[in-house]
């Protein structure tokens, strides 16, 4: 028995994905969702969005869900993330404030949550890392600052300026990765923090939306852009000559016309190495960057995806259909679709392709 209760249809295009067992969360944010991430730890997801509130739902084996927490900011919150052990989440957003709701200390209401980072302006990203033993916060902002926290502490452990107002933040094992604005992206060792390990500008001619870094072996990073291509980037010099990039998200209109969308959110399935990409173009596709092949796309799911995750076990996969701001304020509407959808991961959809012997 396949998670959601059965596997997917067969579909004649072996490339074709099928979205009939995609189950929706309920009660969903009712703002435009800016992120969502699954739990190191448990299947449960926390989801920051425009109306100012961090949500954390649990989700069942049968794709129910149901909302356990939440608490919230004086502005859009605009990113969020998990301690490494699943008992706390932290959300920051536009008030310029990173805040934590620790739900190991049995705490699921807005009035426990307290704030543990602060910056001079909005703090667009937050990761939580183990540096030199100690678990800390990690913030990015649009002051051109990324601070460390250890959260029992109202002062930073330290700071790091950057090139640039913080767009995107990755991390993994050991490498920290900071997209910013003006196309530069950032590498850092987490046990060296208060300096960049390397700096380059992305390889991509356009603004910079996410950046990914590899699972499981991080050893490099994905670039998504507003012009519909994601590159990938290996860190060391020895393997610069794997990078590539390529085009995705866009839709021919004519023999020389296409639309272009925005890539908003790059996902590593958590075993497998593959990924996702996700755009403003409302589809999502799996591929496989060692073979630099796709190994499904999936149909339009009636709006812009603004997030995705996988959940620890790589069996779900969860993208939010929700305003992007891709087309400004101007572009907003209370008419637009505002959801999480839960994919199930079934068969080969994430597998890489086999690996064939040359001669």
């Amino acid at each position: 028995m396949s998670l959601f209760g059965g596997a997917a249809a067969a579909n004649a295009n072996p490339t074709q994905g099928d979205l009939s067992k995609d189950v929706q969360v309920s009660d969903p944010p009712t703002d435009s969702i800016s992120d969502l991430v699954f739990s190191p730890a448990s299947d449960h997801l926390a989801v920051s969005s425009w109306d100012n509130k961090v949500r954390i739902y649990s989700i069942d084996q049968n794709g129910q869900s149901s909302g356990v927490a939440y608490f919230e900011h004086q502005g859009p919150a605009l990113n969020c993330c998990w301690t490494k052990d699943g008992q706390k989440v932290i959300g920051v957003g536009a008030d310029k404030a990173a805040r934590m709701l620790d739900l190991g200390a049995g705490q699921t209401q807005a009035s426990q949550a307290q704030q543990v980072a602060v910056h001079d302006q909005p703090i667009r990203c937050c990761q939580t890392i183990v540096a030199n033993g100690t678990p800390m916060l990690v913030t990015g902002g649009w002051d051109k600052l990324v601070k460390y926290w250890d959260m029992r502490s109202d002062k930073p452990a330290g700071q790091l300026e950057v090139k640039d107002r913080v767009y995107t933040m990755d991390v993994r094992n050991d490498m920290l990765v900071i997209g910013t604005a003006e196309r530069w992206i950032e590498v850092v060792n987490i046990n060296n923090p208060m300096s960049t390990y390397k700096t380059i500008q992305s390889p991509l001619k356009w603004q910079t939306r996410v950046v990914s870094i590899f699972s499981p072996e991080a050893n490099g990073y994905a670039i998504g852009s507003i012009e519909g291509r994601c590159a990938i980037q290996y860190v060391e010099d020895r393997d610069q000559s794997n990078n590539f990039s390529f085009k995705c998200h866009r839709q021919q209109t004519s023999k020389d016309v296409s639309n272009v969308f925005a890539v908003n959110a790059i996902s590593f399935h958590p075993q497998h190495g593959t990924f996702s990409t996700a755009g403003s173009d409302g589809t999502f596709h799996f591929w496989d960057k060692d073979a630099k092949h796709r190994l499904k796309g999936y149909p339009e799911v009636g709006g812009t995806i603004s997030a995705t995750d996988f959940n620890r076990s790589g069996s779900i996969f969860a993208y939010a259909v929700s305003y992007d701001w891709s087309k400004g304020y101007q572009g907003n509407s209370p008419n637009l679709p505002n959801k999480i959808m839960l994919h199930p991961i079934t068969g080969d959809e994430c597998k890489p392709r086999p690996k064939t012997n040359k001669r």
